[in-house]
């Protein structure tokens, strides 16, 4: 927590390409107390703050999705992007934007929900072999339709009258555009669905384990996974809805989060949780100083890192 607020105050000191204002620590109390003047107090309310939550809790809900995935799917490649979850989400998300001329607080998130179930159902479908679920058919098939989404997408907006430009840097993952009520949206969304992730982990720690053993426990296995597809879409859904496709997050964090802490998951998700909103509140602050005054997308960051940890998680598992 310590760490993660550290993190905070260097965050919204550090201007991007939207302004090249810096905020200095005494400024930033200055307006925790109310004493701030109208400039640095507009600038922290309306673009810092706004864009530090939803790095925050985007981080977060990717993280906790990614967990749910591992744990149904029973592997560690799982999470929304390599599954081709954030690409059916960011499909939905853009056919909204196109057909409406702009983001809409509450269609888009709808639309990218709709986008988000349908992947994941088609994925759990062809996933399936004579009534069980192949983890390696169910992997494979995750990213052909993720590629086939991201073609989709591009020849959407190929066609549209668009600004091109603008929603490529959307979809490569961008924070720079979003406003303080999607940021409390993606607050409010990731916080309900992590908390009931919580509730329940026992329950993923008993289908981690295989669907005979969680059903001689006495848990509904299927139930179980189809409710966790869902939160794990929804949480995909939410941030990919408001800010692009950021990949690796899913998975990255709770693999790391596995080895450090435990494989449990009463305690992999709330330790998810925090490690993926500092991963991507980081990834951000990265993004918005590396070539400054100008600014990466972060999920061009995210991948940098995340895509190599992929090869590494992939070989490891052939050679195993």
């Amino acid at each position: 927590m310590l760490f993660l607020f550290s993190l905070f105050l260097i965050s919204i000191s550090i201007g991007g390409s939207e302004t090249g204002v810096r905020i200095e620590v005494g400024q930033i109390l200055s307006f925790l107390k109310g004493q701030s003047n109208e400039v640095d107090r507009v600038i922290i309310l309306q673009i810092r703050l706004p864009r530090i939550l939803a790095s925050i809790f985007s981080g977060a809900g990717l993280a906790v999705a990614g967990a749910i995935l591992q744990a149904i799917i029973r592997n560690p490649l799982a999470e929304p992007y390599i599954l081709g979850i954030s690409s059916g989400s960011a499909f939905g998300a853009v056919v909204s934007i196109l057909l409406l001329g702009s983001f809409s607080f509450a269609l888009t998130p709808i639309s990218a929900l709709i986008g988000s179930l349908f992947v994941t159902v088609l994925v759990y479908l062809l996933g399936r072999r004579r009534g069980l679920i192949d983890l390696n058919t169910m992997l494979l098939s995750g990213i052909m339709i993720g590629a086939f989404f991201s073609a989709l997408i591009l020849i959407a907006i190929t066609l549209s009258n668009e600004s091109v430009k603008n929603i490529i840097f959307w979809l490569l993952g961008n924070l720079a555009n979003v406003n303080l009520e999607q940021s409390i949206l993606i607050t409010i969304v990731v916080l309900i669905f992590s908390l009931l992730t919580f509730v329940y982990s026992n329950r993923l720690n008993l289908i981690a384990m295989g669907d005979e053993i969680a059903t001689q426990l006495g848990i509904d296995a299927e139930l179980t996974k189809k409710a966790s597809y869902f939160v794990a879409s929804i949480l995909t859904a939410i941030v990919v809805s408001n800010t692009g496709i950021i990949g690796f997050v899913g998975l990255v964090v709770p693999h790391i989060c596995r080895r450090v802490f435990a494989v449990d998951y009463r305690i992999l998700v709330p330790t998810s949780f925090f490690a993926g909103a500092i991963t991507l509140l980081f990834a951000d602050t990265l993004a918005r100083i590396v070539i400054y005054p100008n600014e990466l997308p972060v999920g061009s960051i995210t991948a940098l890192f995340g895509a190599p940890f992929f090869i590494y998680l992939l070989r490891k598992q052939t050679l195993s």
